[in-house]
């Protein structure tokens, strides 16, 4: 093995520890059994590793810095996860640096390599975009990369990997429930609003298709994609003169406020002639009139998870953390349902 190229990953990897454990051997850390040290320290003898800056750092010299990378700011979903994340961080003395990636896989990289460049002791991923469509392709790559020098934390989205940490909403079951709760209400026609093709977007989609298929409904005609703009929405709909439905599911809140728009303007009483269920539960449910039933799926509640979890890891209190938890949702009833 070239010893110019391996790197503290392979060090933990060979030794059976974790990242952290590996950094406090290094730094003679008092935390370190030693057993686990000598373990460690021939795994190191043997390779001929030598630690850089940002391995150490890991450890008793920790840069005390996250990285925190989000497609798009302007997303209230993304700009609420950074603030929750930003507290919590700040409450164990980290602080935190963000990057926009926007959604192409280039500008991922680049983004993602910045943050590195900085010594982070971690990285969070906002977003299922970074999960690709939920299949490991050469799309999440660079995540893999990432890994190798920094455990990875991805919120509402998984990719699979060693150093690779993800907090999954149970979407497909939250957007199951909630068509098959319309259906039981006696709607018809349900469709389901979405922007993406995204790990989280594809999860929900799979939800609404279970439902309809479990009346014998084909869901084929009843998924449309829009825009994530509540004009473009209402536009949207509006334009489709054959639609005809008595219920919608967005896969966010602000597509599911421009269903209300479209809804209001063709004269359509609500809940009673139309049903809507948005998606995050995020403050724009309630900002309009009528406020939005919508599915919470717990972001602040994941972020402070995700923290507690990236302090146990860095800290070397646990050598093994569960690779992917999911989190289950919870249905805000407000004045768009029945």
């Amino acid at each position: 093995m070239n010893k110019d190229a391996i790197n503290i990953y392979d060090i933990a990897k060979m030794s059976g520890v974790s990242i952290a454990t590996v950094s406090r051997v290094m730094n003679g850390s008092e935390k370190v059994s030693e057993k686990t040290r000598k373990k460690v320290m021939e795994v190191i003898d043997k390779v001929g590793y030598t630690p850089n800056v940002f391995a150490q750092g890991l450890g008793l010299n920790t840069m005390h810095t996250i990285g925190v990378l989000v497609p798009t700011i302007a997303d209230p979903y993304m700009a609420s996860a950074v603030a929750y994340l930003e507290t919590e961080l700040i409450k164990h003395g980290y602080d935190c640096i963000l990057g926009n990636s926007g959604f192409d896989l280039e500008g991922k990289q680049k983004k993602t390599d910045m943050l590195l460049s900085k010594h982070i002791d971690s990285l969070v991923l906002i977003g299922s975009t970074y999960a690709g469509d939920g299949s490991d392709t050469n799309a999440t790559e660079y995540i893999r990369a990432a890994a190798k020098r920094v455990p990875v934390f991805i919120i509402n989205g998984n990719v699979n990997g060693e150093n690779i940490y993800a907090s999954v909403c149970e979407d497909e079951k939250a957007i199951y429930e909630a068509a098959t709760s319309m259906l039981r209400r006696g709607r018809k026609n349900i469709v389901f609003l979405t922007d993406s093709h995204s790990y989280s977007a594809n999860k929900k989609r799979n939800g609404y298709e279970r439902a309809m298929k479990s009346v014998g409904k084909s869901a084929k005609d009843g998924i449309i994609y829009v825009e994530n703009r509540i004009h473009s929405v209402r536009d949207q709909l509006l334009a489709m003169e054959d639609l005809k439905c008595d219920g919608i599911i967005a896969s966010n809140d602000m597509i599911a406020i421009g269903a209300v728009k479209y809804a209001q303007a063709k004269g359509l009483n609500i809940p009673e002639e139309i049903e809507i269920i948005g998606y995050n539960n995020s403050d724009l449910a309630i900002s309009c009139n009528p406020e939005v039933t919508s599915i919470d799926n717990h972001t602040e509640e994941i972020c402070k998870d995700t923290v507690d979890r990236i302090m146990r890891l860095l800290d070397g209190g646990v050598d093994k953390l569960t690779h992917k938890i999911s989190v289950p949702c919870t249905l805000i009833a407000r004045e768009t349902t029945v």
